[in-house]
């Protein structure tokens, strides 16, 4: 019983294939053009001891490392993402990063000051600075931007590379060391990160690269390196950590919730799958029958819901009873998952026990009521029962809010007239009435849960104008082929069964 869809509602749209296609392609652009400039950049061999050089050299291997990142993920979100279906009538194209062509792309955005409010929007350089420590004169020189990094004014200056660790977290400080020995001992390059706490309180992730700068007789006369604050960017890559490994968790318990419900709905749905004759009752006890009388050709069928992943609480059941009578009963509890299909077990068991027991539809409609009245998992459920005497060839039934059934003969179908009952569930005390309906031979009765359509009353229209194919029908079994040529495609929220009983001529 799938719930209403608010037409003031619209369902979210996913990115589209071309789309993000389009943008890896315009990444996969940008970043061979910022690779040529990079290239450009070490074409002069004395450029290593130009500060702007090293500047935009540095740059450039922070831009292309991040486009080659973007590039990426754009990649994962495509291998997510279906084929692409024909673009409706008035849909927008989400628009890709702007290039150098049509204006400032990522690098124009504006970077986040600590604390939650945002900076005017500039250029890379707001989260970017540069460093130099001379280690012949003590000198320290760093930028304005690295200044704003570290929350200082261009005033209070450069911290020296004794003073750099205080402002380190603990658990970071042996890193940077490691860092700036194996840069000033052994010459290596620097490239790592670590967290600094501001005067402010606020905490920054610095991402440091560099390389030492030597005098004529190659010993080590300074170092120098581009700090960039790359908190945000940090903030961002955990926060799809954490989103995919929700996302993974989610789907294994849907998957695994999934499978109980299908393994626990198949326990207890009628074993049987294609037509299933009646015979006469032979159970000890049961009144003698005309040998002369054929029971009912019975087939059912189960359609799930358009994603085939929401298993819900419908359900169909054919019994013949100790007394030679037939129960006949659908139904459809609300909701989804194991929960809707425990529910619906409990409530099948209890309509199998009470038939059995020889209770009548209209007052066994009533203790289901109360049933799922005192369930401890609340919800709400519809129901027909009916119970067919072979002798007489008459169908008692009673429903609780259900579509009622449909009597097709000679050609023609029609909607049996329900009597009183009220959604199961919904209130305690309800009365429900029963109908009686005599059959004749060959007479096709069909039952059928609610979401066989998105609409009840179109589903029962389009049941009644297959009467003719029903009337041409070999028996149940091809009635319920037919039923599912005409319903098997629809887009359907939830899931439906359907249950066709014809009467032995």
């Amino acid at each position: 019983m799938p719930p209403p869809r608010s037409a003031d509602q619209p369902a979210v749209q996913p990115p589209r294939r071309g789309t993000v296609d389009a943008l890896i392609s315009q990444t996969e652009r940008l970043r061979g053009r910022v690779d040529a400039v990079r290239r450009d950049t070490s074409v002069d061999l004395d450029g290593d001891h130009d500060p702007q050089l090293r500047w935009q050299r540095a740059l450039c291997d922070l831009a292309v490392h991040h486009l080659d990142d973007l590039g990426q993920h754009l990649g994962q979100l495509r291998e997510g993402l279906p084929a692409d279906q024909p673009e409706r009538p008035g849909a927008r194209t989400v628009p890709g990063p702007r290039t150098e062509e049509s204006g400032t792309g990522a690098a124009g955005e504006a970077a986040a000051e600590p604390g939650g409010t945002s900076a005017a929007r500039g250029s890379l350089l707001s989260r970017v600075g540069s460093a130099e420590w001379n280690l012949l004169t003590d000198e320290v020189i760093w930028s304005e931007e690295l200044c704003r990094i570290f929350g200082r004014t261009p005033e209070d200056g450069g911290l020296t590379l004794d003073e750099l660790p205080s402002w380190v977290f603990s658990e970071d400080q042996q890193a940077l060391t490691a860092m700036v020995t194996d840069c000033l001992v052994d010459g290596k390059p620097i490239d790592g990160e670590f967290r600094v706490v501001r005067a402010d309180g606020a905490v920054r992730t610095i991402h440091m690269a560099g390389e030492p700068v030597f005098d004529a007789d190659g010993s080590t006369a300074s170092m120098w390196a581009v700090l960039r604050d790359v908190s945000e960017l940090r903030r961002s890559q955990r926060a799809v950590r954490e989103t995919q490994d929700s996302l993974q968790r989610q789907r294994y318990a849907a998957r695994t919730e999934h499978r109980l419900a299908v393994e626990l709905q198949e326990a207890v749905l009628p074993p049987w799958r294609g037509s299933l004759r009646l015979p006469d009752s032979t159970a000890p006890g049961a009144p003698a029958q005309d040998p002369g009388l054929d029971g009912l050709d019975l087939a059912a069928h189960y359609l799930p819901s358009e994603t085939s992943a929401r298993i819900g609480g419908d359900w169909y059941d054919a019994l013949e009873l100790p007394d030679g009578r037939t129960l006949l009963s659908v139904g459809d509890l609300t909701g989804h998952g194991v929960a809707a299909t425990s529910g619906m077990a409990m409530l099948l068991g209890a309509v199998r026990g009470m038939a059995v027991a020889g209770i009548e539809p209209g007052p066994l409609m009533g203790r289901l009521n109360q049933l799922l009245g005192v369930s401890s998992q609340p919800a709400l459920g519809s129901a027909v029962c009916g119970r067919y005497d072979p002798r007489t060839r008459t169908l008692v039934w009673a429903q609780a809010a259900h579509p009622a059934p449909l009597l097709f003969r000679g050609g023609r179908g029609r909607a049996l007239t329900p009597p009183g009952g009220v959604l199961l569930g919904a209130t305690t005390g309800a009365a429900y009435t029963q109908a009686e309906e005599r059959l004749e031979p060959g007479d096709l009765l069909l039952l059928h849960t609610g979401g066989l359509a998105q609409d009840a009353e179109d589903a029962t229209e389009r049941l009644l104008t297959l009467a003719p194919r029903f009337a041409a029908a070999r028996g149940a079994q091809d009635c319920v082929r037919t039923v599912v040529e005409a319903f098997g495609d629809e887009r359907r929220e939830g899931d439906a069964c359907v249950l066709i009983a014809k009467v032995g001529s």
